[in-house]
């Protein structure tokens, strides 16, 4: 049986690989890490669960971040324009 220790360093390095991927596959690492790892998983299961939440980010937070930087790209090429007209430099 592995002590503690082992078991909480395994479960690090699975919160630290998933951390590196994304949407399905976090779960998919996260399911097999928490079948490999076992009691250590159970105790650390809301930390994982936590991790995952996180580090996935929904295709609609997506969606709505690029079009608030595209609004904000715009108003800026607008403000550039009217400074422009006016004889300023951006």
């Amino acid at each position: 049986m592995q002590n503690p220790a082992r078991k909480l360093a395994a479960a690090t390095i699975v919160l630290a690989t998933a951390s590196m991927l994304q949407g399905c596959l976090v779960g998919a690492v996260v399911g097999t890490a928490g079948a490999v790892v076992g009691g250590a998983a159970q105790v650390t299961g809301a930390v994982v669960g936590a991790g995952v939440d996180a580090v996935t980010t929904s295709d609609e937070e997506t969606k709505a971040k690029r079009e608030r930087e595209q609004r904000e790209y715009e108003r800026e090429q607008r403000r550039c324009e009217q400074r422009q007209r006016q004889g300023r430099d951006c």
